[in-house]
């Protein structure tokens, strides 16, 4: 199993590098993509994510 990236800023990054953009959120980073505008990825503002939302990412996003 690879292993799953848990550094908020790198999550982020890596949203913003495939083409998503920030709609903006007080407590939680919301991110939507015009090619799957159905989707919308929340990101939690902490440091590091827990397992289980660093799982649930890359899932909604397509990477795994």
């Amino acid at each position: 199993m690879p292993t799953i990236e848990t550094e908020t800023r790198k999550i982020v990054a890596r949203l913003r590098k495939d083409g998503r953009i920030d709609v903006g959120g007080s407590r939680l980073d919301k991110f939507e993509h015009g090619d799957r505008p159905d989707v919308l990825m929340v990101v939690p503002r902490h440091k590091q994510q827990s397992p289980g939302v660093a799982r649930s990412i890359p899932k909604l996003a397509g990477w795994i």
